[in-house]
């Protein structure tokens, strides 16, 4: 299987971005999907995962009310909507399912 992310680039202090991750290779509908992040020098978090319906979502406590995680089985795709974003949500944002990874989206939020 393969995950692929897209979306990232340069925003400012409370603007908006979102994320993308193209799935393929595997049954993407019966997988809970996870993004994660990773700041430098900073382990790499979880920041919200979506169950294979969708139905079920979560979220780390420093995004919660700020992003959205959702997806559609019928594109293989997992979104995750950031609105008022913040200095500190700069890192590279991968997306997650069992074993597979993708390669990352740099996001950096600068005035």
């Amino acid at each position: 299987g393969q995950l692929v992310e897209s979306g990232g680039g340069l925003v400012q202090p409370g603007g908006s971005l979102r994320l993308s991750c193209a799935a393929s290779g595997f049954t993407f509908s019966g997988y809970f999907i996870r993004w994660y992040r990773q700041a430098p020098g900073k382990e790499r978090e979880l920041v919200a995962f979506i169950s294979s319906s969708g139905g079920s979502t979560n979220y780390a406590d420093s995004v919660k009310g700020r992003f959205t995680i959702s997806r559609d089985n019928a594109k293989n795709t997992v979104y995750l909507q950031m609105n008022s974003l913040k200095p500190e949500d700069t890192a590279v944002y991968y997306c997650n399912s069992r074993a597979v990874w993708g390669q990352g989206t740099q996001v950096t939020v600068s005035s």
